[in-house]
């Protein structure tokens, strides 16, 4: 029944601009999708690139380990600044280099947790999405004016379209902490688009109608539709007060690159355990 409402609202790898590549990295023992719904803790990674063109995957700008604890109803998300250092220069090249099996590779041992299935999308796809969801309400909470990003926001609740999300989750120059703030500002913006979906009520059929369209737009290796569907009903019992957004603690580098800081490892300790951020 799941695959014929697939084949009805749209086949993946079906003409149009790609909106996302996802990826299922080697099965992790424990991780089921076997039941209704996942009923263990799931890690995932989130990736924003900045290739300018629709088919393209560039430099991993946008980092974002995502763990779903079913059983506590509750998640937590790790923010990674472009230019942390995890040995061997910036670890956003690693993607643009060596693609999302071996970038997501890297982000789990860093953060040392199992990730499951990781998604990556670039400019193009990101503003289509976003557009086509018909556009995000975001609750900017200070001055955004960067002529770089192309960021013009005043405090309070604006709707974003598709290109002014892009502006909003690119935006560094508006904030004393920079880079630090952007990718904050990212993860935020990740948990108020659930709870956009959440508000416009998206039950079983509307979960079916956001897959349709991103099935339309998307190139998948080794993740089935009801993997995916499974997990979008998971996600959306989250009440989004429920999840944390952190952002590693950096230290200095050379030129621009930065250190895991201090307190890391106990960040990732906490997030690992139960993927319920407790002490952060």
């Amino acid at each position: 029944m799941v695959m014929a409402a697939w084949v009805g609202v749209g086949l993946p790898l079906a003409k149009g601009e790609t909106w996302f590549t996802i990826q299922q990295v080697p099965p992790v023992a424990g991780a089921s999708f076997t039941s209704g719904q996942p009923d263990q803790l799931q890690f995932f990674l989130a990736v924003g690139n900045d290739s300018r063109d629709p088919n393209g995957v560039g430099l991993g700008d946008a980092i974002h380990v995502i763990a779903v604890n079913p059983g506590a109803k509750a998640a937590s998300i790790i923010d990674i600044p472009r230019d942390t250092d995890v040995g061997g220069g910036k670890i956003n090249s690693i993607l643009a280099k060596g693609g999302l099996s071996q970038f997501t590779q890297t982000i789990s041992n860093f953060v040392g947790v199992p990730i499951k299935f990781s998604i990556t999308t670039n400019f193009a796809g990101f503003t289509d999405m976003v557009d086509e969801f018909g556009g995000i309400d975001v609750n900017v909470q200070e001055p955004m004016h960067d002529v770089d990003s192309g960021a013009d926001f005043d405090p309070g609740l604006q709707k974003l379209n598709g290109p002014g999300a892009l502006a909003f989750s690119r935006d560094r120059h508006s904030f004393s902490a920079g880079d630090i703030s952007r990718t904050a500002n990212q993860g935020y913006l990740i948990i108020t688009a659930l709870q956009n979906v959440q508000q416009r009520a998206v039950g079983a059929g509307g979960v079916l109608n956001l897959l349709g369209n991103l099935g339309r737009h998307v190139q998948m290796e080794n993740v089935s539709f009801q993997e995916l569907y499974r997990l979008s009903r998971l996600v959306l019992t989250i009440d989004p007060a429920n999840i944390k957004n952190v952002v590693i603690p950096t230290g200095g580098g050379s030129g621009t690159n930065l250190s895991p800081g201090a307190g890391i490892d106990g960040l990732f300790a906490d997030f690992r355990d139960d993927g319920v951020l407790q002490s952060h």
